[in-house]
């Protein structure tokens, strides 16, 4: 992390971004990233516009940067304020299934949301604990005290979450029943001061309740406390995520009903472009998480903008080798996709999705640019804007202007339009304009050496997760028309179960594991990944009881041909018998990344899906004449793998010596 300014905020896990973190030590990419700012700013510092605030230490937009002046917040060695994070995502919309790596912004400050969602757990957990009072009182109807004296009711204070203490140690303490007096003569007329309305008083702050309760060991958490936790962080991401899956999968259900030809070649050009195009896009802007944070950081937030600039203009150039490749792309497929007039089809689809490139190299970049400000739902507006627009525009094009499949790649191309617009649109009007100091074209297409070098081992990340899955997809077009489609159908089941469970809870595991971890609350952060696996087991189970039982019905929200619907109802068992393992494995990845040891994990899935899983899958599909059978054992096989040795991991943690670590991490920068 840079080393100017010093603050103790961080991320515990923020020492290694990417699950794959031994492709670059974070301590050379931070080391590239200040002296990538440092030039940046000796290149700008004559051409900074007048109204552009670089002032470090300064609230703006409701932002909060590092500075000695916040004692209140980043000064406390143990406070949830110091090591907290707003669980986070930053993948693309084109996301494959076991998906083993998150993206954390790596950034030393922490924004307003954040401080204010880091006191009110504070609060919750210093309640929880009975060591402030509760938020509000509940009057007991019916008791005997009220019966005799109905003018002097029983009040009992409560919390949402019940008390940790026994019975003995509650016993031992003072009560905390009170009882609301009656006014009379003697009673002033304004009573006495109230108390604020997080419970505090003004002679003891918030901070200094925690910082002394922590010192004696009173702060406990609960699994009930940690599965609220983990619900909130999770809700928003399930959203999120559903949305990014219906922009995907949008083509599918409509080209899908067309005829199996037409949805196989729809799930391979979805695939050609993802691994060639998309994952390129989203690997190269995994840059922008460690730029734009640090020069957010710098105080000199315009470099934030053109850090942008720079990434955009770079992913513009990337695209001209990305569009000849898609514009060759019958010809490639033809090579190896044995069913010509698929290849065909899915050439067509690749070479209109040309003109939708350039928005979509534009919204990543824009993704980090908000994320760097700890605008954290711009990505979701623009999802709830776009998405419906984009099945509309699907359903109008395939079938209402009867343009048949065609019409699928050009929803697709406004959609991918549309999101960058829309983007901008929020940063113009709600929020983010802060950090845009204008058009800098001269400043953009220089200084591209270290955004560069940030880029290659995010894009190689991102690859890894893409290759691993998209392998399958050409394995299934080799097996014929029928299996491609029927992988198609068994390919978006699982990419919706991955998301709306397992990968959500995976990120907010991860996030409050490391604000746990970071605050000293090394118990605390157990627990959590206590009801982290029960939680995943439950999951799992649940999403292989729906897919089991759904296996013939499922199928026909994608296609009507009866021999695809009779293949993936087949196959689908399958897929259900993963689903535990697959929810167990996302989970410890997020267990792991909450740790700071995602490097594990990292190790961990390359060599289960490159050694193990791919292998056999090519060997029962192909060898043993299996078929799909064999194509989806193998996935199966490495996700029980990375959960057995990844729980394993986990079960033999030390707690406290993972608070420690993530101590020395800050310490470090």
């Amino acid at each position: 992390m840079s080393q100017q300014p010093q603050s103790s905020i961080t991320h515990p896990g923020s020492s290694d971004r990417s699950a794959w973190p031994h492709l670059a030590p974070s301590s050379s990419l931070s080391s590239i990233a200040q002296a990538a700012i440092e030039q940046d700013i000796k290149d700008t510092q004559d051409t900074v516009p007048k109204d552009v605030d670089v002032d470090f230490g300064q609230e703006a937009d409701g932002l909060l940067l590092p500075t000695n002046s916040r004692q209140d917040a980043s000064d406390q060695r143990h406070s949830l304020v110091g090591s907290y994070h707003h669980p986070t995502y930053l993948g693309g919309v084109n996301c494959p299934p076991f998906s083993a790596s998150t993206s954390f912004p790596q950034r030393k400050y922490i924004t307003e949301q954040e401080q204010s969602e880091a006191l009110t757990q504070e609060r919750d957990l210093l309640r929880d604990n009975q060591l402030i009072p509760p938020e509000r009182p509940l009057i007991r109807r019916g008791s005997s005290r009220s019966s005799a004296n109905p003018r002097k009711p029983s009040v009992h204070r409560y919390s949402s979450i019940p008390s940790m203490k026994s019975k003995d140690q509650l016993r031992d303490e003072e009560p905390t029943v009170t009882e609301a007096s009656t006014p009379d003569e003697t009673s002033a007329l304004l009573g006495r001061a109230p108390s604020r309305p997080n419970g505090n008083s003004d002679e003891q702050p918030l901070d200094h309740k925690w910082e002394e309760a922590f010192t004696k060991g009173k702060i406990q958490t609960s699994w009930q406390r940690e599965t609220k936790v983990l619900f909130q962080f999770s809700r928003p991401l399930i959203i999120t995520f559903i949305l990014q899956w219906s922009l995907t999968q949008a083509s599918v259900f409509t080209v899908g009903h067309i005829g199996k030809k037409e949805l196989a070649a729809v799930s391979l050009g979805s695939m050609t472009a993802s691994i060639t195009g998309y994952a390129i896009y989203q690997g190269l802007a995994t840059s922008l998480d460690t730029l734009c944070a640090q020069a957010y950081g710098s105080g000199h937030k315009h470099l934030v903008g053109l850090q942008m600039q720079r990434m955009v203009v770079f992913l513009w150039t990337i695209t001209i080798p990305i569009a000849i490749v898609w514009a060759s792309g019958t010809q490639i497929l033809k090579a190896i996709i044995p069913d010509k007039a698929v290849a065909e089809l899915a050439g067509l689809y690749l070479k209109i999705l040309i003109a939708g490139a350039p928005g979509y190299a534009a919204f990543e970049s824009g993704k980090r640019f908000c994320q760097a400000q700890g605008l954290f739902s711009a990505n979701m507006y623009c999802l709830l804007l776009c998405a419906p627009l984009n099945a509309l525009l699907h359903y109008l094009f395939v079938w209402h202007l009867h343009l048949g499949f065609i019409g699928a790649p050009l929803a697709v191309v406004i959609t991918e339009t549309l999101l960058p617009l829309s983007l901008l649109t929020y940063v113009r009007f709600i929020a983010g304009r802060a950090c845009w100091g204008g058009l800098a074209p001269r400043a953009a297409l220089r200084n591209w050496g270290p955004m560069i070098r940030l880029a290659v081992p995010g894009l190689a990340m991102v690859l890894a997760e893409f290759l691993a899955f998209e392998i399958l997809t050409l394995c299934a077009g080799l097996l014929g028309t029928e299996a491609l489609a029927a992988q198609a159908v068994v390919g978006s089941v699982a990419t919706l179960t991955f998301f709306v469970g397992p990968f959500p809870v995976s990120i907010a595991a991860s996030t409050r594991v490391a604000n746990l971890v970071g605050a000293g609350l090394g118990r605390g952060a157990r627990t959590c990944a206590v009801v982290v696996m029960v939680g995943a087991s439950g999951i799992g189970l649940l999403n292989m009881v729906v897919v089991a039982a759904a296996r013939r019905w499922l199928p026909m929200l994608f296609t009507n041909d009866a021999g695809v619907l009779e293949r993936a109802a087949k196959v689908l068992p399958v897929c259900a018998a993963f689903q535990l393992f697959d929810s167990l494995a996302a989970n410890c990845n997020g267990i792991l990344r909450g740790l700071g040891r995602q490097a594990i994990g990292g190790y961990v899935n390359v060599g289960s899906y490159y050694a193990v899983a791919i292998p056999i899958s090519i060997a029962t599909c192909f060898g043993l004449h299996w078929d799909m059978y064999g194509l989806w054992i193998g996935p199966a096989i490495g996700l029980a793998l990375v959960s057995g040795i990844e729980g394993w991991v986990i079960f033999q943690t030390s707690w406290e010596g993972a608070v420690e670590a993530a101590r020395k991490r800050n310490a470090q920068g």
